[in-house]
């Protein structure tokens, strides 16, 4: 368990993770999920969170993906629906994920769907 999956628990939140990609994909295909965290952990690792994203958009494209980064790493990529920047507070986190969660049922209820 790492220390956001602990973070977000505490704040209600219902999580599931994985450090392998591959076992994310299998989760996607099997589950929707309201939101979905790419972690994001250096700038040599932007290429790898694209081709998660991509993968992701690809089983699921309605799935809403948010990148976990620095604010210099989230604009090096197109995939991601919403960017939280992590340089690091656990409020700040909690609100990313609150604001990115909220604008994905704006946009369910603007197209009539349901999350």
């Amino acid at each position: 368990m790492t220390l956001r999956d602990e973070i977000l628990r505490l704040h209600g939140f219902e999580v599931e993770s994985t450090v392998y990609a591959r076992e994310a994909l299998d989760q996607v295909a099997w589950k929707d999920y309201d939101l979905i965290l790419i972690d994001v952990e250096a700038d040599v690792k932007v290429q790898s969170a694209q081709e998660l994203c991509d993968a992701v958009k690809k089983i699921n494209p309605g799935q809403h993906v948010a990148f976990v980064c620095n604010y210099r790493v989230s604009i090096e990529s197109d995939c991601p629906d919403e960017i939280i920047r992590a340089e690091f507070s656990p409020q700040d986190f909690v609100k990313g994920v609150k604001q990115a969660l909220g604008k994905n049922e704006a946009t369910d209820a603007a197209q009539g769907t349901a999350t």
